[in-house]
């Protein structure tokens, strides 16, 4: 059985941009294109203080990296949300879940 696949990006916003109309730019990058890519789950958005961390899940690792695969020509809606991303400050990692508890 395949194994749910995460991508985890923490980053900080650009200075000064509204944290209203991020999470606008988000919810319709969500709404209009991530949640339409195969095996897609979920994304949560996680906030410490000044950093941000995304969390979306696929069903696979193989669904994942389709997905990253074909964002390397971002759509104007990505664009919009990443221009309210400090690029230089963006880490991800891809994991696979081992274990769950709900």
């Amino acid at each position: 059985m395949s194994k749910n696949a995460v991508y985890y990006v923490s980053y900080k916003l650009k200075k000064g941009v509204s944290v209203p109309e991020f999470l606008l730019a988000a919810e319709k990058l969500n709404n209009e294109h991530i949640s339409k890519q195969k095996g897609y789950i979920s994304w949560q958005q996680l906030v410490d203080g000044d950093t941000w961390a995304d969390v979306c899940t696929f069903e696979t690792m193989e669904d994942l990296k389709n997905f990253e695969n074909a964002s390397r020509e971002p759509s104007e809606i990505a664009l919009a949300f990443y221009s309210f991303i400090n690029l230089p400050s963006c880490k991800g990692h891809h994991f696979t879940v081992e274990k769950s508890y709900f």
